[in-house]
């Protein structure tokens, strides 16, 4: 079981454009409906956890993995999401420095920056599915909240509260 945590974190690594929370979709998909090892609610309990926790986004992974294989599972889990990726942008690092005068990069780096928002978005509206929450009210607030940390310079903290207290009131 560590190896399959290993080589599922491992490509999801990969894909994280946008850091860890930016492959939640796909890590929910991965973990919940393709293995089975959680449910839609520890999904989204650990995932509030990670978030709640002072630190990196890729604890997420930590905790995860940790609830699917104990200790093992979180080393693999983290091991899997931080080397491939790290190894991979080390690459892209030298890549890039070689080739920093080529018109061309610019453009595929601007290029790169709608996938990151659309991954992070597709990020809010797994976690409003997968916490069970009926009707538009979840993505309602998953779009206001998406404008209101691209769109005005408050902290992304005052978002994270708002939504708290938003759960408070309605799930009461």
């Amino acid at each position: 079981m560590i190896l399959q945590v290993l080589l599922t974190f491992s490509v999801l690594s990969l894909v994280a454009i946008g850091g860890a929370n930016a492959v939640l979709p796909e890590m929910h998909r991965q973990l919940v409906e393709l293995h089975g090892w959680l449910d839609d609610a520890t999904f989204s309990q650990l995932y509030a956890l990670a978030q709640a926790a002072p630190g990196p986004n890729i604890l997420v992974a930590s905790v995860m993995g940790w609830r699917i294989a104990g200790a093992g599972g979180m080393a693999a889990a983290t091991f899997g999401m931080l080397v491939p990726a790290a190894v991979l942008a080390w690459f892209v690092a030298g890549l890039m420095h070689r080739l920093r005068g080529a018109p061309w990069l610019k453009p595929a780096q601007g290029g790169l920056v709608p996938v990151a928002i659309g991954l992070i978005l597709a990020a809010g509206i797994t976690m409003a599915e997968a916490a069970h929450s009926h009707g538009v009210m979840p993505l309602i607030v998953v779009a206001i909240s998406t404008l209101v940390v691209w769109r005005t310079d408050f902290s992304p903290l005052w978002v994270l509260a708002g939504g708290g207290v938003l759960g408070a009131v309605f799930l009461s």
